[in-house]
């Protein structure tokens, strides 16, 4: 089921969103405003593990695009979120090992974009994403996908690590990306996988790499630091490819 990426504004309109079941990503709220219809607001944004951010009037006066947001903003998802259990159910229904891509930290919706559409290409049956810090489904990600989006399903949870742990139980093994890694070459990635890949810069974060049971490292041989984070998803994905066929 595809949602319009579109801001609700006023409080009513934002209680009857959460009310209603919407997927709300990230709600905005006026500093200082704590009356009680904002207080419901408030409570109904954590129930979903919706983020909150307080911020001040020149700043929802600019997102705004009615004039009329009575101090309170939605932003709600531009496509429906997946379970994860839905991406293992994929690739049961396909008769395939799992290959699933977690990203940890994205905050480019374009590198987003360009990661859900290489994974489909590359077979992979789901991505999962955080609640926090990281970029959701927005008509951006939507574009940039090229239509994949609305063939790879894509999950959004409130703990990674928690994830991986959860996903070790049903069998998966998991590798991420990183420099001081083992050669990706020499790596055996076959099974059921789950391939994690960090911010630029950042990379996989700390308590998300030592959930990890190897980490693979792209050889590279030019002057700067890193490749983007949809390209080093896309090479590691291929190399996935090319060992399930061989």
């Amino acid at each position: 089921m595809r949602y319009e990426e579109f801001t609700i504004e006023g409080r009513n309109s934002v209680i009857e969103a959460f009310r209603a079941g919407k997927t709300i990503d990230r709600l905005f709220v006026l500093e200082g405003n704590q009356d009680g219809p904002v207080r419901t607001i408030i409570r109904e944004a954590k129930k979903s593990d919706t983020i909150i951010s307080f911020v001040k009037k020149e700043r929802l006066d600019q997102i705004s695009t009615t004039g009329k947001h009575q101090g309170v903003i939605a932003y709600a998802a531009a496509y429906e979120y997946a379970e994860v259990e839905d991406i293992l159910n994929d690739a049961k229904e396909k008769g395939e090992d799992p290959f699933i891509i977690l990203l940890d930290s994205i905050e480019d919706p374009h590198n987003l974009g360009a990661m859900i559409r290489t994974a489909h290409q590359a077979g992979a049956h789901g991505i999962i994403i955080p609640k926090r810090r990281a970029v959701g489904l927005t008509a951006t990600v939507a574009k940039t996908s090229a239509g994949a989006i609305n063939y790879l399903p894509v999950a959004k949870v409130t703990n990674l690590s928690q994830t991986i742990e959860e996903l070790k139980e049903k069998g998966l093994w998991f590798v991420c990306a990183d420099m001081d890694g083992e050669l990706m070459y020499k790596m055996d990635l076959k099974g059921p996988i789950g391939l994690v890949i960090g911010s630029e810069g950042e990379g996989v974060g700390r308590l998300i790499k030592e959930k990890c049971d190897f980490t693979a490292k792209i050889p590279m041989y030019g002057n700067v630091d890193s490749l983007n984070a949809s390209v080093a998803m896309a090479v590691l994905s291929y190399e996935i490819v090319r060992q399930r066929l061989g």
